[in-house]
C-alpha cells in the first residue's frame, strides 16, 4: 500500500478512514469524464503505475521532472503520467514509454529528511499518448482520452466478483507481513467498487507488466476478472510463505530444545570430571575448512557427535577418536600442480634411464594425452618384465618428471583383502588398507602410487586382494573407492597408478584388462655397460667412500664382468659386482694407506671376484654334419644354441633329448615329416627313414628349453645329417616351421641377433615376417651382420647347405630287401 497514507500509529486508522471516505464521496464519473487537454506536460516514473482515482507518493530526481511538477503545483496543470519500459533509461522517448498512462493532478510536494522531492499524485482518467511534441524543459506530447466501459449497477454477477475481490484482499492483508494490518479495516470501509478495484490494482506488490495489462483493459469488469485471478495467486504464495515460516519456526524451536539439553548435558559431564572436549570443538571448527564434500561432512559431524556422548575412559572413545583423526588426515580436495613438460619429462627419463626408448615413447604419450584432456585424470600402467630391468624406479622417474608425491606400495605375499580395503573400524585394532594409508602419506589427491610386484599377490582364507585391486585400478569405478575402516567414498580417479610385474601369467585376467600394459625387456650388454658407466659405478663409489673417478672401470672390463659374472635381464647382479670390486679395494686402500691401481682391467677381475662363473657359446664351426646353431630367447638375454641330429642303423626309430618342451618336440617332429614328404629336395631316398633311427639333441641338458623358434634349424640339421653336407660357415638362424614348409616370425629378435653378433655370427636367417623388427633395431647394433628373409624352408635349405660334404661323411645307402615268393 502507499506509504504516504500511513502516519504514527496512534492516528493511522483514523486517516485511512478519512482518506478513503473523500474519495468515495466524490462520484465514480468524475474520474472517467473529466475533460483531457490534447497536449499536456508528460511525467515519466519508474517502476511504478499509477491508476485512475489512486493517489499515488512518487520521489522525483530528474531536473526536468522537478521542474515539470513544480510548474504544475503552482499552475494547477494536468499532467499526463507513464511508466517506462526500462527503468534505467535516464531520457526516455516515446519508444522508452508505455502508451497508456493516467491524467493526474500534483496534490502536495514535500521535501523529505534526506533532501529528496516526494510529489503525491492523484489520478484521473485513462490517456493514449499518440507523440512528444517537446523536449525541453521537460517532455510535452499529445494524448487521447480512452473510454472506460463502466458496469450497470444491477448485475449481479459484478457485485458478487467486486465482493470475491475484496475479500480475497482481506485475506491477502491478513497474510502479508508486507501490509499493515489496519489496512484490512479500511478496504473493508471501501464503498466505490471503482475505486476499490483501481486501488487494488496500484497497490498490491504485482509485476508492472502485469498492471499495465489491467490499466490497458477497458471494461471494467474485465480488469476486475484479471484482478481476482492475479490476487489467487498472490495469496496462495502468500499462504506457502507462511506455511514455510511456520515450519522454520518450528524447526527454530526444536533446536532451541536440543541446545539447552547438550548444555545440561555437559554440565553434568562436567561435574563427573569428563569436561576435556577442547579436541572435539577443534574437530568440529577443522571440518569447516576442510574440502570434502556434504555427504561425508555430514558423516563427519555424526561421528563427531557420537564421539562426545562416549565416556574417556571407553575402550571405543579411543577407537572412536582415532578413526575422527585418520578421516581429518587425509587430503581431501588437495592437488599439486602436475608439470606437464613434454620436454622436461623426457629429460628426467633420459636422465635417470639409459635405453628403453619404446617404453619412454609409451609413458610420455601417456603425459601428452594427460595434458591435452586437461582433467587429471590419470591412466592405469602396468610395467612388466624381468626382474632388475628399473620398473620401480621408472615410477618414480615419473613422479619426479610431473612433480608428484610418490608412493610405492609392495604387494609381495600380501594376501588379506583388508590389507587393500582396511578393517571395519569395530573390530578392535582396525585401520584403513595400504591405499589411503598410501593418501595420508602423500598429503595429496593426486600422487604417484607404485604397486610393486603386483604379480606376487597371495589368497587364502583371509580374501583374494587381487579382486579388492579391481576397484582401485578400474577407471570407471576408483572415483568412488570405499574403503571399510573409512565407511565413506574416497576419490582415487586423479591418481596414478603404476603396477610393476615379472610375470602377466600370475595376474587375474579381469585385472590385466584394467591396465595398459608396457613390456620393459631385458637389456642388452651393450645397454648394461652404458647403464654401469653412467649410473651403477658412480653410485657404488659413492657407497664405498670413494670419489667420482678415483677408479675407473673401463668398458672392456664392464663387458667381462657382465658376460662372465652375471646372468641376468637387468643389472641387480652387476651393480653387487662393482660394488664387491670396490670393496676389494676400499679394504687394500684401508690397508696400505693407496690404491695399487686406478683402472680395473679384465685381467684383474679374478683377483677381485674369483674365477669365471658363466661362459657364452661361441660359434664352433662347421666340420660335423647335423650341427646348425640356432638362435634363443631367455628372461637374462639372447643366448645361441646347437641343434644335433646323428644317424644309426635302425628302425627309423626318432628320439629327441636335451630336456625339451612339448612345443620344441612338435617343431622337431615337424621338420621330420616336412622332410619324408619333400625327400626329392634334398635327394634322399626316402626309405632311409625306415633303415636309420634319428637322434636330435640340444646340448646343455639340465636347462629346459621350449618354444617353436628353433624349427628351421631342427629342419637344417636334419637335412644336413641326412645329405652329411656341410652348413655355411658363420650363419645361424631362427624361425617357425609348418607341415607345409612355410617360415613363420618369432620373437625376442633384438635379444637373438645381439647374441649371436657376440658369438661371432655373421649372417642370420629370418622370417619375411621379422623384416620390420630389424628394421626397429639401431644400425650399431647391426652393424656387421647380414639378414636373409626367406618364407619358406626351401629357401632356408638353399641359403645354409654348402654342396661339399663332410670330411668323414657317413655312407648312407640302403639295403635292397629280398623278396619272397609269395611277395612276388
Amino acid at each position: 500500500m502507499s506509504n504516504f497514507l500511513f502516519n504514527d500509529k496512534e492516528d493511522r486508522q483514523e486517516n485511512l478512514i478519512s482518506v478513503f471516505t473523500d474519495l468515495d464521496s466524490e462520484s465514480d464519473e468524475k474520474f472517467v469524464s473529466i475533460d483531457v487537454k490534447e497536449e499536456m506536460p508528460i511525467l515519466p516514473i519508474r517502476n511504478m503505475v499509477l491508476f485512475p482515482g489512486v493517489v499515488l507518493p512518487v520521489t522525483i530526481g530528474r531536473k526536468p521532472s522537478l521542474r515539470l511538477v513544480k510548474d504544475a503545483e503552482r499552475k494547477g496543470m494536468q499532467v499526463g503520467v507513464f511508466c517506462q519500459k526500462q527503468s534505467d533509461t535516464d531520457d526516455p522517448m516515446l519508444d522508452d514509454l508505455h502508451n497508456v498512462g493516467v491524467v493526474a493532478k500534483v496534490v502536495r510536494m514535500l521535501q523529505m529528511p534526506d533532501q529528496t522531492i516526494t510529489v503525491i499524485l492523484q489520478g484521473f482518467r485513462r490517456i493514449n499518448l499518440l507523440e512528444l511534441t517537446e523536449y525541453v524543459p521537460y517532455l510535452k506530447g499529445r494524448v487521447k482520452p480512452m473510454r472506460d466501459i463502466m458496469f450497470q449497477k444491477n448485475d449481479k454477477e459484478y457485485r458478487a466478483l467486486v465482493d470475491a475481490v475484496k475479500e480475497q484482499a482481506i485475506k491477502y492483508v491478513r497474510l502479508s507481513d508486507m501490509v499493515p494490518p489496519d489496512s484490512a479495516f479500511a478496504i473493508k470501509n471501501i464503498t466505490s467498487d471503482f475505486f476499490l478495484v483501481d486501488f487494488l490494482c496500484a497497490n498490491l506488490p504485482l509485476k508492472k507488466d502485469e498492471k499495465i495489462e489491467l490499466l490497458m483493459m477497458d471494461s471494467l469488469k474485465d480488469r476486475t476478472y484479471r484482478l481476482l485471478e492475479l490476487m489467487s495467486r498472490e495469496v496462495q504464495l502468500a499462504e506457502i510463505k507462511a506455511s514455510i515460516q511456520m515450519r522454520a519456526r518450528e524447526d527454530i524451536d526444536q533446536q532451541q530444545r536440543e541446545y539447552f539439553l547438550q548444555q545440561q548435558i555437559k554440565t553434568i559431564q562436567d561435574e563427573l570430571g569428563n569436561g576435556s572436549r577442547r579436541d572435539i570443538e577443534e574437530m568440529r571448527k577443522k571440518a569447516d575448512s576442510i574440502k570434502w564434500n556434504e555427504d561425508v561432512k555430514q558423516t563427519f559431524l555424526k561421528e563427531v557427535d557420537k564421539l562426545e556422548q562416549m565416556h574417556q575412559q571407553s575402550p571405543e572413545y579411543s577407537m572412536q577418536l582415532d578413526y575422527l583423526k585418520t578421516m581429518m588426515a587425509l587430503p581431501w580436495g588437495i592437488y599439486t600442480n602436475d608439470n606437464l613438460n613434454i620436454q622436461n619429462a623426457e629429460k628426467v627419463l633420459n636422465k635417470d634411464h639409459y635405453g628403453l626408448q619404446r617404453v619412454k615413447e609409451r609413458i610420455l604419450e601417456h603425459l601428452a594425452v594427460l595434458k591435452l584432456k586437461g582433467d587429471m585424470k590419470s591412466p592405469i600402467i602396468c610395467l612388466y618384465g624381468p626382474p632388475g630391468v628399473g620398473k620401480t624406479s621408472l615410477g618414480k622417474s615419473i613422479a619426479t618428471a610431473l612433480k608428484r608425491k610418490y608412493i610405492r606400495m609392495s604387494l609381495g605375499g600380501v594376501h588379506d583383502e583388508a590389507e587393500i580395503r582396511g578393517h571395519r573400524k569395530t573390530y578392535i585394532g582396525a585401520m584403513p588398507g595400504r591405499i589411503i594409508k598410501g593418501m595420508i602419506k602423500a598429503g595429496s589427491s593426486n600422487p604417484v602410487i607404485v604397486l610393486d610386484e603386483v604379480d606376487k599377490l597371495g589368497i587364502d582364507v583371509h580374501g583374494d586382494p587381487s579382486s579388492a585391486l579391481l576397484e582401485v585400478l578400474d577407471p570407471e569405478q576408483n572415483s568412488t573407492f570405499h574403503d571399510n575402516y573409512l565407511d565413506v567414498d574416497y576419490d582415487l580417479s586423479k591418481v596414478m597408478f603404476i603396477a610393476t610385474a615379472n610375470n602377466l601369467q600370475n595376474i587375474p585376467q579381469p585385472l590385466l584388462d584394467r591396465m595398459e600394459l608396457i613390456e620393459l625387456s631385458g637389456y642388452l650388454t651393450e645397454e648394461k655397460i652404458e647403464i654401469a658407466r653412467r649410473h651403477l659405478v658412480p653410485k657404488q663409489l659413492d657407497a664405498n667412500g670413494m670419489k667420482k673417478g678415483e677408479v675407473k672401470f673401463p668398458k672392456a672390463t664392464l663387458e667381462a664382468i657382465i658376460e662372465d659374472y652375471t646372468r641376468e635381464s637387468g643389472v641387480r647382479e652387476l651393480e653387487k659386482k662393482i660394488g664387491k670390486v670396490l670393496r676389494k679395494m676400499a679394504l687394500q686402500y684401508a690397508k696400505d694407506g693407496y690404491l695399487l691401481k686406478n683402472d680395473v682391467k679384465p685381467a684383474d677381475l679374478r683377483g677381485y671376484l674369483g674365477v669365471q662363473e658363466y661362459s657364452r657359446d661361441k660359434y664352433q664351426g662347421n666340420d660335423y654334419a647335423g650341427v646348425v646353431t640356432g638362435l634363443a630367447w631367455t628372461a637374462v638375454g639372447g643366448e645361441i644354441l646347437f641343434i644335433e641330429t646323428s644317424l644309426n642303423r635302425g628302425k627309423g626309430k626318432l628320439t629327441l633329448t636335451g630336456s625339451l618342451g612339448d612345443v620344441m618336440k612338435e617343431s622337431a617332429m615337424l621338420a621330420v615329416e616336412y622332410i619324408k614328404a619333400h625327400p626329392q629336395l634334398l635327394n634322399i631316398d626316402v626309405r632311409v627313414f625306415e633303415q636309420w633311427d634319428i637322434h636330435i639333441h640340444v646340448p646343455e641338458g639340465a636347462v629346459p628349453k621350449d618354444g617353436p623358434s628353433a624349427g628351421i634349424t631342427m629342419a637344417t640339421s636334419l637335412a644336413s645329417a641326412l645329405t652329411q653336407r656341410k652348413v655355411k660357415a658363420n650363419i645361424a638362424m631362427t624361425g617357425e616351421i609348418t607341415l607345409r614348409g612355410k617360415v613363420l616370425p618369432v620373437g625376442g629378435i633384438k635379444e637373438k641377433i645381439l647374441a649371436a653378433k657376440r658369438a661371432g655370427i655373421k649372417e642370420i636367417i629370418l622370417s619375411e615376417a621379422n623384416r620390420k623388427n630389424i628394421e626397429d633395431i639401431q644400425q650399431m647394433y647391426i652393424e656387421g651382420l647380414t639378414f636373409h628373409f626367406v618364407k619358406d624352408v626351401k629357401e632356408v635349405f638353399d641359403l645354409a647347405l654348402l654342396q661339399d660334404k663332410v670330411a668323414d661323411a657317413i655312407d648312407l645307402t640302403v639295403v635292397e630287401e629280398h623278396k619272397t615268393k609269395e611277395e612276388e
